[in-house]
């Protein structure tokens, strides 16, 4: 049980700070947002608040931000339409009947010639009622609804809707969900060198384990190793080399502890590793606390990874790796499974490493990821004009298609693996 709160906690939040990202760019350029989703398919959670609804989906593999103008927008009005229209202060028409226009009987009932809530928030027709039979014009309010069966939706004038925005604020909108992911690594990372520290090089032992050569030997935590076997000790990686290549003999440990100069022998279990024999003593890395260096070890182990999972990729485009060799939901379950029995530190780890992974992938120049939009964001830069968007939607379409079935054949693979 506890794997599954940690799997759902870990996956919530790298999905929700990453489309975070994509929110407060896309509210910043005036961008109406209509829905911010955590998961696909069904819903099961909904709340609004203002001109966003916040929704929690059935399949946790991912969310989305619905922002105005990137689907076919709202309904069309068209000519010989029967409409409600109810009016604010301005007399400008807030709300705009579709359905159930008796429900509402202070609504002026128009028979529409002409419908523009777009570029114009104009609505042009007669009145019913009109002994005169004059066609009328009423102006459309910018923030006016459309109520059908109940339900209000707002309308979205051109102004608000994304394709309106300059090509900076739609490419920041886009790239803001990817850069969020690496924003969240470095500041889980700065979170660890605070509460659990930064690993240093001194000479010093840290925690020891309890069924470990070291506290069978009567080491202690804070020890400081002046020697071992005679062979002067400066540093922390000169301990672990000498008892990496010493597995099952005797050392003499030279150590200052209190003051007091003291001589004790350690003899190395066996562990076995990436096919050879090597030594342990059961005892972690020296660990020091410092606000300020854990800003600088942020930094330092986001770029590793970030550096890491970039080789992993390019092994994998390079056939150095199998397709069997990725993982999707099914996988990181079982991992994270694994790391939580480790600790809160090492699952935090785990949650930042996936969340540069995730950003990583988001970057990739395949359709229907937000790196396949910032690839048409570039060819429009170069040619000064945006690819037609029916042809854009074709190519995104079809990279989500391949994305969906790449995902059956990794989840699959997973199955295989784990539990069959």
């Amino acid at each position: 049980m506890s794997t599954v709160i940690a799997f759902i906690v870990i996956f919530g939040a790298l999905v929700f700070f990453h489309e975070l990202g994509h929110f407060v760019f896309a509210k910043r350029a005036g961008i109406l947002c209509r829905e911010f989703a955590i998961g696909f398919g069904p819903k099961i959670f909904s709340h609004k608040k203002g001109e966003t609804t916040y929704t929690i989906r059935l399949l946790p593999i991912g969310g989305f931000v619905r922002m105005a103008g990137e689907d076919p927008e709202m309904i069309e009005i068209k000519p010989g339409y029967r409409i409600g229209l109810l009016f604010n202060e301005k007399e400008e028409a807030n709300k705009i009947i579709l359905t159930n226009k008796e429900k509402y009987p202070d609504a002026r009932v128009v028979e529409v010639e002409h419908a523009d809530i777009e570029h114009e928030l104009v609505i042009k027709g007669y009145v019913e009622g009109d002994e005169e039979e004059k066609q009328q014009s009423f102006p459309i309010s910018a923030n006016a609804v459309l109520v059908e069966n109940g339900t209000e939706t707002l309308i979205a004038p051109y102004d608000r809707q994304f394709a309106s925005k300059t090509l900076w604020q739609r490419t920041m909108a886009i790239f803001a969900g990817p850069m969020m992911n690496f924003i969240l690594a470095f500041v889980i990372f700065i979170l660890i060198g605070i509460l659990q520290g930064i690993p240093t090089d001194n000479p010093v032992l840290g925690k020891l384990t309890e069924d470990g050569a070291a506290m069978e030997a009567g080491l202690k935590e804070g020890d400081n190793i002046q020697s071992v076997n005679g062979a002067e000790i400066s540093s922390w990686s000169d301990v672990v080399e000498i008892i990496r290549k010493n597995p099952n003999k005797e050392l003499q440990f030279s150590l200052e502890r209190n003051g007091k100069e003291l001589q004790l022998p350690v003899t190395p279990k066996v562990q076995e590793a990436e096919g050879e024999k090597i030594g342990i003593i059961g005892v972690f890395q020296p660990m020091e606390k410092s606000p300020i260096k854990a800003i600088s070890h942020g930094a330092k182990e986001t770029y590793l990874w970030t550096k890491e999972i970039f080789v992993m990729l390019g092994k994998l485009v390079t056939g150095q790796f199998s397709i069997d060799a990725l993982s999707g939901p099914v996988g990181i379950y079982v991992s994270t499974d694994t790391v939580a029995k480790s600790g809160i530190f090492y699952l935090m780890k785990w949650a930042a490493i996936l969340s540069i992974n995730l950003g990583i992938m988001n970057l990739l120049p395949i359709p229907a990821l937000d790196g396949g939009r910032l690839m048409f964001f570039a060819v429009e830069a170069v040619r000064g004009k945006p690819i037609d968007r029916h042809k854009e939607g074709m190519v995104h379409f079809i990279g989500f298609a391949l994305l969906m079935l790449l995902m059956l054949v990794v989840t699959w693979n997973d199955i295989q693996r784990f539990f069959l």
